[in-house]
Protein backbone atom coordinates (compact mmCIF):
# COMPACT_ATOMS: atom_id res chain seq x y z
CA UNK A 1 0.00 0.00 0.00
CA UNK A 2 1.34 3.43 -0.93
CA UNK A 3 2.18 5.94 1.78
CA UNK A 4 1.15 8.71 -0.57
CA UNK A 5 3.33 11.39 -2.11
CA UNK A 6 6.01 12.07 0.51
CA UNK A 7 7.23 15.23 -1.20
CA UNK A 8 3.73 16.68 -1.33
CA UNK A 9 3.20 15.85 2.34
CA UNK A 10 6.48 17.45 3.39
CA UNK A 11 5.80 20.59 1.37
CA UNK A 12 2.36 20.83 3.00
CA UNK A 13 4.23 20.93 6.33
CA UNK A 14 6.35 23.80 4.95
CA UNK A 15 9.56 21.78 5.12
CA UNK A 16 12.54 23.01 3.12
CA UNK A 17 13.57 20.35 0.58
CA UNK A 18 16.92 20.18 -1.19
CA UNK A 19 17.62 18.02 -4.21
CA UNK A 20 19.74 17.30 -7.26
CA UNK A 21 19.15 17.12 -11.00
CA UNK A 22 19.76 13.96 -13.01
CA UNK A 23 20.90 15.07 -16.47
CA UNK A 24 22.65 11.95 -17.74
CA UNK A 25 19.66 9.62 -17.92
CA UNK A 26 21.71 7.15 -15.86
CA UNK A 27 20.00 4.79 -13.44
CA UNK A 28 23.39 4.18 -11.82
CA UNK A 29 23.78 7.90 -11.12
CA UNK A 30 20.22 7.97 -9.77
CA UNK A 31 21.09 5.12 -7.42
CA UNK A 32 24.35 6.74 -6.28
CA UNK A 33 22.74 10.11 -5.56
CA UNK A 34 19.70 8.40 -4.08
CA UNK A 35 21.90 7.01 -1.32
CA UNK A 36 23.44 10.36 -0.39
CA UNK A 37 20.58 11.96 1.55
CA UNK A 38 19.00 14.41 -0.89
CA UNK A 39 15.32 15.05 -0.23
CA UNK A 40 14.50 14.50 -3.92
CA UNK A 41 16.00 13.97 -7.36
CA UNK A 42 14.76 15.66 -10.54
CA UNK A 43 14.89 13.39 -13.57
CA UNK A 44 15.35 15.95 -16.32
CA UNK A 45 13.74 14.82 -19.57
CA UNK A 46 13.65 18.35 -20.96
CA UNK A 47 17.38 19.12 -21.22
CA UNK A 48 18.77 15.84 -19.95
CA UNK A 49 19.18 12.49 -21.68
CA UNK A 50 16.51 9.87 -21.59
CA UNK A 51 12.96 8.95 -22.46
CA UNK A 52 10.12 7.21 -20.62
CA UNK A 53 11.99 3.90 -20.43
CA UNK A 54 15.08 5.61 -19.01
CA UNK A 55 12.86 7.45 -16.53
CA UNK A 56 11.44 4.15 -15.30
CA UNK A 57 14.96 2.79 -14.77
CA UNK A 58 15.93 5.93 -12.85
CA UNK A 59 12.73 5.83 -10.79
CA UNK A 60 13.40 2.22 -9.81
CA UNK A 61 16.99 3.00 -8.85
CA UNK A 62 16.16 6.09 -6.78
CA UNK A 63 13.14 4.46 -5.14
CA UNK A 64 15.32 1.48 -4.19
CA UNK A 65 17.64 3.93 -2.46
CA UNK A 66 14.71 5.55 -0.67
CA UNK A 67 14.71 8.90 -2.49
CA UNK A 68 11.56 10.26 -4.18
CA UNK A 69 11.76 11.70 -7.67
CA UNK A 70 10.32 14.57 -9.66
CA UNK A 71 10.23 14.11 -13.43
CA UNK A 72 10.72 17.25 -15.49
CA UNK A 73 8.88 16.54 -18.72
CA UNK A 74 9.91 17.95 -22.11
CA UNK A 75 6.73 19.97 -22.66
CA UNK A 76 3.03 20.22 -21.91
CA UNK A 77 2.23 17.45 -24.40
CA UNK A 78 -0.75 15.57 -22.87
CA UNK A 79 0.28 12.27 -24.47
CA UNK A 80 3.69 12.37 -22.80
CA UNK A 81 2.12 13.45 -19.50
CA UNK A 82 -0.18 10.43 -19.60
CA UNK A 83 2.67 8.06 -20.38
CA UNK A 84 5.00 9.28 -17.64
CA UNK A 85 2.20 9.17 -15.06
CA UNK A 86 1.34 5.62 -16.10
CA UNK A 87 5.05 4.80 -15.76
CA UNK A 88 4.89 5.63 -12.07
CA UNK A 89 5.82 9.30 -11.69
CA UNK A 90 3.66 11.09 -9.14
CA UNK A 91 5.56 14.40 -9.09
CA UNK A 92 5.97 16.33 -12.35
CA UNK A 93 7.75 19.55 -13.26
CA UNK A 94 6.30 21.29 -16.31
CA UNK A 95 8.58 23.75 -18.13
CA UNK A 96 7.68 27.09 -19.72
CA UNK A 97 4.04 27.54 -18.73
CA UNK A 98 3.01 30.96 -20.02
CA UNK A 99 -0.65 31.34 -19.05
CA UNK A 100 -3.27 30.16 -16.60
CA UNK A 101 -5.00 28.43 -19.51
CA UNK A 102 -1.86 26.36 -20.19
CA UNK A 103 -1.61 25.48 -16.50
CA UNK A 104 -5.27 24.41 -16.47
CA UNK A 105 -4.69 22.23 -19.54
CA UNK A 106 -1.75 20.52 -17.79
CA UNK A 107 -3.85 19.84 -14.70
CA UNK A 108 -6.65 18.35 -16.81
CA UNK A 109 -4.20 16.16 -18.72
CA UNK A 110 -2.74 14.81 -15.47
CA UNK A 111 -5.93 14.12 -13.53
CA UNK A 112 -8.50 11.39 -13.99
CA UNK A 113 -12.15 12.38 -14.62
CA UNK A 114 -14.19 14.11 -13.44
CA UNK A 115 -11.45 16.63 -12.49
CA UNK A 116 -9.48 15.99 -15.67
CA UNK A 117 -9.22 13.91 -18.81
CA UNK A 118 -6.31 11.56 -18.20
CA UNK A 119 -6.80 8.35 -20.13
CA UNK A 120 -7.63 5.22 -18.16
CA UNK A 121 -5.41 2.13 -18.02
CA UNK A 122 -5.02 1.96 -14.24
CA UNK A 123 -5.02 -1.86 -13.81
CA UNK A 124 -2.26 -2.32 -16.40
CA UNK A 125 0.37 0.29 -15.59
CA UNK A 126 3.44 0.49 -13.38
CA UNK A 127 1.89 3.34 -11.38
CA UNK A 128 -0.65 0.93 -9.88
CA UNK A 129 1.88 -1.89 -9.43
CA UNK A 130 0.25 -3.38 -12.52
CA UNK A 131 -3.13 -3.52 -10.85
CA UNK A 132 -2.05 -4.68 -7.40
CA UNK A 133 -2.78 -1.24 -5.92
CA UNK A 134 -6.54 -1.53 -6.35
CA UNK A 135 -7.37 2.02 -5.24
CA UNK A 136 -4.70 3.71 -7.35
CA UNK A 137 -7.18 5.61 -9.50
CA UNK A 138 -9.05 6.92 -6.45
CA UNK A 139 -5.82 8.31 -4.95
CA UNK A 140 -3.91 9.39 -8.05
CA UNK A 141 -5.36 12.90 -8.34
CA UNK A 142 -4.87 13.84 -4.70
CA UNK A 143 -1.35 12.38 -4.55
CA UNK A 144 -0.14 14.16 -7.70
CA UNK A 145 2.41 16.94 -7.17
CA UNK A 146 2.46 19.44 -10.05
CA UNK A 147 5.33 21.93 -10.24
CA UNK A 148 4.77 24.65 -12.83
CA UNK A 149 7.77 26.56 -14.15
CA UNK A 150 7.48 30.31 -14.68
CA UNK A 151 10.28 31.08 -17.13
CA UNK A 152 9.60 34.27 -19.08
CA UNK A 153 8.76 37.92 -18.54
CA UNK A 154 5.28 37.26 -19.94
CA UNK A 155 4.75 34.40 -17.49
CA UNK A 156 5.87 36.65 -14.64
CA UNK A 157 3.22 39.18 -15.61
CA UNK A 158 0.65 36.39 -15.40
CA UNK A 159 2.20 34.67 -12.39
CA UNK A 160 -0.66 35.41 -10.00
CA UNK A 161 -3.15 33.82 -12.42
CA UNK A 162 -0.92 30.80 -13.06
CA UNK A 163 -0.32 30.22 -9.34
CA UNK A 164 -4.03 30.47 -8.58
CA UNK A 165 -4.94 27.52 -10.83
CA UNK A 166 -6.36 24.67 -8.77
CA UNK A 167 -4.08 21.66 -9.09
CA UNK A 168 -0.90 23.74 -9.39
CA UNK A 169 1.00 22.83 -6.23
CA UNK A 170 4.35 24.59 -6.61
CA UNK A 171 5.28 27.60 -8.77
CA UNK A 172 8.95 27.21 -9.77
CA UNK A 173 10.90 30.21 -11.03
CA UNK A 174 13.29 29.60 -13.94
CA UNK A 175 15.55 32.63 -13.59
CA UNK A 176 17.93 32.08 -16.51
CA UNK A 177 15.25 31.47 -19.13
CA UNK A 178 13.33 34.41 -17.71
CA UNK A 179 16.46 36.55 -18.12
CA UNK A 180 16.84 35.27 -21.67
CA UNK A 181 13.30 36.36 -22.49
CA UNK A 182 14.40 40.00 -22.00
CA UNK A 183 17.77 39.57 -23.73
CA UNK A 184 19.74 39.07 -20.50
CA UNK A 185 20.64 35.38 -20.64
CA UNK A 186 23.19 34.49 -17.93
CA UNK A 187 23.07 38.07 -16.62
CA UNK A 188 21.37 36.99 -13.43
CA UNK A 189 22.56 39.94 -11.37
CA UNK A 190 21.30 42.47 -13.92
CA UNK A 191 18.89 44.97 -12.29
CA UNK A 192 16.19 44.24 -14.89
CA UNK A 193 16.42 40.52 -14.11
CA UNK A 194 16.35 41.06 -10.34
CA UNK A 195 13.31 43.30 -10.76
CA UNK A 196 11.50 40.49 -12.61
CA UNK A 197 12.52 38.02 -9.92
CA UNK A 198 11.09 40.28 -7.22
CA UNK A 199 7.87 40.71 -9.21
CA UNK A 200 7.50 36.95 -9.62
CA UNK A 201 8.22 36.30 -5.94
CA UNK A 202 5.57 38.79 -4.86
CA UNK A 203 2.95 36.97 -6.94
CA UNK A 204 4.10 33.51 -5.84
CA UNK A 205 4.10 34.40 -2.15
CA UNK A 206 0.63 35.90 -2.42
CA UNK A 207 -0.79 32.59 -3.66
CA UNK A 208 0.25 30.86 -0.44
CA UNK A 209 1.79 27.84 -2.20
CA UNK A 210 5.33 26.56 -1.60
CA UNK A 211 7.81 28.09 -4.04
CA UNK A 212 10.75 26.57 -5.86
CA UNK A 213 13.79 27.76 -7.80
CA UNK A 214 17.53 27.17 -8.18
CA UNK A 215 20.31 29.20 -6.56
CA UNK A 216 21.42 32.10 -8.76
CA UNK A 217 23.19 35.43 -8.60
CA UNK A 218 22.27 37.20 -5.42
CA UNK A 219 20.37 34.19 -4.11
CA UNK A 220 22.27 31.33 -2.50
CA UNK A 221 20.31 28.32 -1.29
CA UNK A 222 20.48 29.74 2.25
CA UNK A 223 19.07 33.07 1.10
CA UNK A 224 16.34 31.30 -0.86
CA UNK A 225 15.34 29.33 2.21
CA UNK A 226 15.28 32.48 4.35
CA UNK A 227 13.11 34.26 1.76
CA UNK A 228 10.48 31.53 1.76
CA UNK A 229 11.46 29.03 -0.93
CA UNK A 230 10.83 25.39 -0.06
CA UNK A 231 11.90 23.34 -3.13
CA UNK A 232 15.51 24.01 -4.11
CA UNK A 233 17.67 21.79 -6.35
CA UNK A 234 21.27 22.61 -5.47
CA UNK A 235 23.40 20.39 -7.74
CA UNK A 236 23.34 17.93 -10.64
CA UNK A 237 24.99 14.64 -11.43
CA UNK A 238 26.94 16.36 -14.22
CA UNK A 239 28.19 19.26 -12.07
CA UNK A 240 29.08 17.02 -9.14
CA UNK A 241 31.09 14.65 -11.33
CA UNK A 242 32.69 17.47 -13.34
CA UNK A 243 33.75 19.46 -10.28
CA UNK A 244 35.10 16.40 -8.46
CA UNK A 245 37.04 15.36 -11.58
CA UNK A 246 38.48 18.85 -12.04
CA UNK A 247 39.56 18.96 -8.40
CA UNK A 248 41.21 15.57 -8.77
CA UNK A 249 43.04 16.52 -11.97
CA UNK A 250 44.23 19.84 -10.54
CA UNK A 251 45.64 18.05 -7.52
CA UNK A 252 47.61 15.66 -9.74
CA UNK A 253 48.84 18.49 -11.96
CA UNK A 254 50.00 20.37 -8.90
CA UNK A 255 51.87 17.30 -7.70
CA UNK A 256 53.55 16.87 -11.11
CA UNK A 257 54.55 20.53 -11.21
CA UNK A 258 56.08 20.19 -7.77
CA UNK A 259 58.09 17.13 -8.85
CA UNK A 260 59.32 18.90 -11.99
CA UNK A 261 60.38 22.04 -10.08
CA UNK A 262 61.51 20.93 -6.62
CA UNK A 263 62.30 23.72 -4.20
CA UNK A 264 65.94 24.09 -3.21
CA UNK A 265 66.79 23.71 0.41
CA UNK A 266 69.44 26.35 1.05
CA UNK A 267 70.36 25.07 4.51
Amino acid sequence: MSNGNILKQRLARSEALFGAWLETGSAINAEILGHQGFDFLILDLEHGHGDVKDAVDMLRAAEGAGTPCIVRVPSTDPVFLKRILDAGANSLMIPSVETAQEAEAVVRACQYPPQGRRGYAAPLVRASAYGKTADYMQRANSELLLIIQIESAEAVRRAAEICAVEGVDVPFLGVNDMAGSIGRLEQLDNPEVRKLVAQAETAMRACGKPMGTVPSAGATWRELLESGYRLVPVASDVSLMRDAALACVREQLGFRAGRANPTTNAA
